[in-house]
């Protein structure tokens, strides 16, 4: 199906009641980009919003922000920009990017006095990054040998791209990036590894050996201290791509940048999944349910949640069902958007006792008032591209290393 990531950032969206303004505006002072939009911009927009990113525009200057001044007061308005979906009612997330209402005021203000730009001495020190990569300068960058010609029509199956790596060891992961040189034909990218030189075993996708995914709009992975993801050494990265058409051809080479462990880790970083492939979400209905449960074999310690859904995902929820009886909604996701598709990292890990059932519980909307709709007259199954559908909703937790493994490994 046809995409624009790019329309849908900057339709135009309802504004904030005035009330509401005038609870966080500052008053008596003039709002200027130097001294009091730029320290925002800084610390919760740029990190996508700049050069070689994959946002639209960069926000890193004046210069860069002012024409899109009278957008940028509509999105954090209606709280599109950041994006983010989780209820605050249900989790704490230590990857919350939203804004602060004083701060949504302060944007207001200035848009509404024209977005002067003010003296550049109160211009704080801009945030230094790395071209390209949100999460530093990698150790290591891993790129397809071949370029893939996307066509600009048709429907294009899974490919699965063969990348040697040449480690003679394993070696420990604390940080990953996944790269689309063409994002805007990248539905997703899911790497994992294969002792080198052996056919594709396209089932391992999701298997132990798996390391990290992506779609084109999210920014790398950061493990905290003391948590890595193993990387096999005398294997080959295998990258699933899932492309599709948008009326454009494009050539893609995807690259994985990999930041080392700098010691050995004490606990590896591992994960599972409640997914419901036998579904039928009927032509017409704008709140089809479908559910998915997973009983924990184990006590598991829960570090993040990211539900998976396509154009008719409406909402997402997590419930643990404690073996005591009791009941937690983990994660709430209310209005779920196919284009940011974000992985909430729980500002605090969660130990869920073995016999938890975690349940997920999502709607569906194929229904004519759901414009991404492709075709609200049909019936929808589970399916690899973006016109069907999935239900999956996935989570990451960490495992502690025995001491003597992890000294092994070192070695």
């Amino acid at each position: 199906m046809r995409r624009n990531r790019m329309l849908a950032v900057f339709a135009v969206l309802a504004g904030l009641p005035s009330a509401a303004l005038a609870a966080g505006a500052p008053a008596g002072t003039a709002v200027t980009f130097t001294k009091d939009v730029a320290p925002i911009f800084y610390k919760s927009c740029v990190e996508c919003h700049r050069p070689t990113m994959f946002a639209p525009m960069s926000l890193m200057s004046y210069e860069d922000a002012r024409p899109w001044a009278k957008s940028i007061k509509q999105r954090v308005v209606s709280r599109a920009m950041p994006p983010w979906g989780a209820d605050p009612a249900h989790g704490v997330f230590r990857n919350d990017p939203s804004l602060a209402e004083k701060d949504i005021a302060t944007i207001v203000a200035w848009v509404d006095a024209g977005a002067p730009k003010g003296d550049d001495k109160d211009l704080p020190v801009a945030p230094k990054f790395v071209d390209g990569w949100t999460i530093g300068k990698p150790d290591a960058v891993f790129q397809m040998e071949t370029a893939f010609e996307i066509p600009a029509t048709g429907t294009i199956d899974y490919k699965y791209m063969r990348v040697p790596m040449n480690l003679p060891e394993d070696k420990w992961i604390q940080a990953i990036e996944i790269v689309p040189e063409a994002r805007g034909h990248v539905h997703h990218v899911i790497a994992f590894t294969q002792p080198s030189g052996e056919p594709i075993k396209e089932g391992a996708v999701l298997g132990p050996t798996n390391i990290g995914g992506v779609t084109p709009n999210k920014p790398g992975l950061v493990f905290p201290e003391g948590v890595a993801r193993h990387l096999t050494g005398k294997s080959d990265l295998i990258l699933q791509m899932h492309y599709t058409t948008n009326g454009t051809a494009a050539t893609d080479r995807t690259k994985v940048g990999i930041i080392y462990a700098k010691q050995p880790p004490k606990k590896q970083a591992a994960g599972g999944l409640a997914l419901n492939p036998r579904f039928v979400i009927p032509a017409g209905d704008g709140n089809h349910e479908v559910r998915a449960t997973q009983i924990l074999q184990r006590d598991t310690v829960l570090t993040s949640l990211t539900p998976h859904m396509h154009v008719r995902g409406k909402d997402m929820t997590y419930i643990a069902h404690y073996p005591d009886g009791k009941d937690e909604v983990l994660l709430s996701v209310p209005k779920y958007d196919f284009n940011w598709q974000i992985t909430y990292q729980l500002a605090e890990a969660k130990t869920l006792p073995k016999g938890t059932k975690v349940e997920v519980i999502a709607h569906f909307d194929n229904s004519t008032g759901n414009k991404f709709n492709p075709d609200p007259a049909k019936d929808v199954h589970w399916g690899d591209q973006t016109w069907e559908e999935m239900m999956i909703g996935f989570w990451s937790t960490v495992v502690e290393i025995p001491a003597t493994s992890s000294q092994q490994q070192e070695k």
